[in-house]
């Protein structure tokens, strides 16, 4: 059988689709969302990040994410300090961080099960294709 691009495109949106509907749902218990806990990653990952590159590592726009990231600050779960010139920079609090641990190991379970189907050859070679792919038209997200 061989399937068109455009066919292998909407396989790979759907696998997106359903990793956010069981994230979303798995993470409910702790409070956060999915983009709040993608932003706690983040932002252990790159301590002291800027709003723009946060907006841009959790596929939001700037205006979205400073609203998000206002919401966190005033939850606790980061800090927004000041950078350099007017940069607001972003760390994680201790709770944030707490948050984080705890949704990484739920975003594992969640993920092992999806991929769970596949041997780990085949998942190699599936993670080597979508790299390869997006290495192609890098964007830099």
């Amino acid at each position: 059988m061989t399937r068109t691009a455009q066919e292998v495109a909407l396989l790979v949106k759907r696998l997106q689709h359903r990793h956010h509907r069981e994230l979303t749902a798995a993470l409910a218990p702790l409070g956060i969302s999915l983009v709040q806990w993608d932003t706690l990653r983040h932002l252990d990952r790159r301590p002291e990040a800027s709003l723009h590159d946060l907006a841009r590592l959790t596929f939001q726009t700037d205006q979205s994410f400073g609203s998000l990231a206002a919401r966190m600050a005033d939850r606790g779960l980061i800090e927004r300090v000041p950078g350099p010139g007017r940069a607001v920079r972003h760390r994680l609090t201790e709770r944030g961080e707490e948050l984080r641990r705890a949704g990484a190991e739920i975003h594992e379970k969640v993920i092992a099960e999806s991929f769970a189907p596949l041997a780990p050859d085949e998942l190699d070679r599936l993670g080597d294709l979508l790299g390869g792919v997006l290495a192609a038209r890098e964007d830099g997200a």
